[in-house]
């Protein structure tokens, strides 16, 4: 008999990791699923009148993302919360990790002041990422940052640096930036499993692309840096965000529906 879990409104805070980009889906508010929404689906099934709001939106730095989702949270009066946040800082030059972990967790003892539980995510293993993985050394000050916060504020912690199954390319969408579908469903398995709350996700599903061949790869290299990383570089250099004029694509906490048997 699956154990019921005791939350019953959870708001997600984030950024294009949390709004769910790389895992498209037509039926779903803003076109894209992601792990918010299956951990949300999950949740759903084994409570009943569970809500579920969705703030994130793609682009967003760490300050926006607590200027601009934290008091909407609360307002929701959730019980469970999740936040990603700093990543999009950390990619770009001259941040310091430090501080941005201090700017963090005034956000995270805003979010825990009325009991809710809080899950912090600290960031993926970066390593094999082309370009970005110069800021490899930076995503590990900053998790180390945030494990501490974690334990000052009694926080649940998503460990993405430990999901070593993310070094599977079949993991990370084509942009190489964000995850696919097959990669979201693990990071919901995480998450759950970070809240002992039992499911039926299943690994590698949906059935992931095949890897491709080694002279092939690095065609798609050249193609992937003129698609994504040009583009990328260029909003960087004209101060432009993947995120601007969106908004969240769930705003207010309401009902999830369960899965389909088509998934």
């Amino acid at each position: 008999m699956t154990q019921q879990h005791p939350w019953s409104r959870y708001v997600a805070l984030g950024d294009s990791f949390t709004e769910g980009s790389g895992d498209p889906e037509p039926r779903s508010p803003g076109g894209n699923r992601g792990w918010a929404d299956r951990v949300a689906e999950v949740l759903s099934e084994q409570t009943e009148d569970f809500a579920y709001a969705n703030l994130a939106i793609r682009g967003r730095l760490l300050r926006q993302i607590l200027d601009e989702q934290v008091d909407v949270a609360l307002a929701l009066r959730p019980d469970l919360i999740s936040i990603s946040a700093g990543g999009n800082d950390i990619i770009r030059p001259n941040t310091d990790p430090d501080r941005l972990a201090t700017i963090l967790e005034a956000g995270v003892a805003r979010l825990r002041a009325d009991g809710a539980t809080v899950v912090l995510f600290d960031g993926p293993d970066i390593g094999m990422t082309p370009v970005l993985n110069r800021s490899r050394g930076k995503v590990a000050i900053y998790n180390e940052n945030l494990r501490a916060i974690a334990l000052r504020h009694d926080l649940v912690v998503a460990d993405m640096w430990a999901l070593r199954e993310l070094k599977d390319p079949r993991m990370w969408a084509p942009d190489r930036l964000h995850f696919s579908p097959v990669g979201h469903t693990a990071i919901a398995r995480m998450v759950l499993e970070a809240l002992n709350v039992q499911n039926d996700l299943q690994p590698y599903h949906p059935e992931p692309l095949v890897r491709a061949p080694w002279r092939q790869a690095r065609v798609e290299d050249m193609g992937w840096a003129r698609e994504y990383l040009v583009p990328w570089v260029l909003r960087r250099i004209r101060h432009q965000s993947s995120g601007d004029g969106i908004t969240p694509k769930r705003p207010d906490a309401g009902p999830y529906r369960s899965r389909t048997t088509t998934d």
